[in-house]
């Protein structure tokens, strides 16, 4: 008998305890082996946005059909979408281009009981195929998109997308009125302060996130999904300056 599948060693992070030169931000191997700790402490609502994910999943799976997750890092959504899915001939696609991502997104998917099997793709997901889609999660992923690419992948969604099937967006979103940005970002703020972020730890991360991570107006979300072929987009949680949005495509 073969011996049982370990889990990976996730690290505490503290990839910006220390004073360091300024770079941008990557999703390397050092950040794969702090990514869980950092996600669940650095954005509010990512314990309740995955389960939920299996929940919208199950609603709008639909049979024969495929089910991807661009931008899957460890495989987090892609898992809560696998235990949404209840039919055997769908096909479930996670794509990510960090291989260091991936490598431990296999080894959670060992773990896991659920007899799905789910393929994975280490390629950029603007050039990734896409066909006969049902359910399509996109987990604070588009954020990291340049913007001027941003239509494009969700028009190329849309049109793999069956009629009656969804996208599930996630984003960091920023606020027209002034008042209101400084507020969430108080806020935010003090939701990293509260799970143990010192001061420079946020203020380093920030300023290696600056260019990297380009977060929008839910206006200009709410547009752009439409404008792709979406008919109906419903905001579905936020938590300060972060939300999660279901995107439909009529029946």
């Amino acid at each position: 008998m073969s011996p049982s599948p370990k889990k990976p060693v996730t690290e505490t992070d503290i990839l910006f305890a220390d004073a360091r030169p300024a770079a941008e931000f990557r999703f390397d191997a050092s950040v794969a082996r702090v990514f869980p700790d950092m996600i669940r402490r650095s954005v509010p609502g990512y314990t309740t946005i995955i389960p939920m994910i299996e929940v919208i999943t199950e609603q709008y799976v639909q049979p024969a059909s495929h089910c991807y997750d661009l931008g899957c890092s460890l495989g987090a959504s892609t898992l809560a979408m696998r235990h949404g899915i209840r039919h055997r001939d769908c096909v479930l696609t996670g794509v990510d281009n960090s291989a260091a991502m991936l490598e431990r997104c296999e080894h959670y998917i060992a773990l896991d009981d659920h007899p799905l099997p789910i393929a994975l793709r280490c390629e950029d997901i603007a050039q990734t195929a896409l066909e006969n889609a049902s359910v399509t999660t996109l987990n604070f992923t588009l954020q990291f998109i340049p913007p001027a690419q941003r239509s494009t992948l969700l028009a190329r969604i849309a049109a793999a997308t069956r009629p009656g099937g969804v996208l599930i967006l996630s984003e960091k979103i920023c606020f027209d009125d002034v008042s209101e940005q400084e507020t969430q970002t108080h806020l935010h703020h003090e939701f990293k302060r509260a799970n143990g972020y010192s001061d420079m730890e946020i203020s380093q991360k920030r300023s290696a996130l600056e260019q990297v991570l380009i977060p929008e107006t839910l206006a200009v979300h709410r547009e752009r999904l439409l404008s792709a072929g979406f008919t109906q987009v419903v905001v579905w949680y936020q938590c300060f300056n972060f939300v999660s949005i279901l995107a439909i495509k009529a029946s």
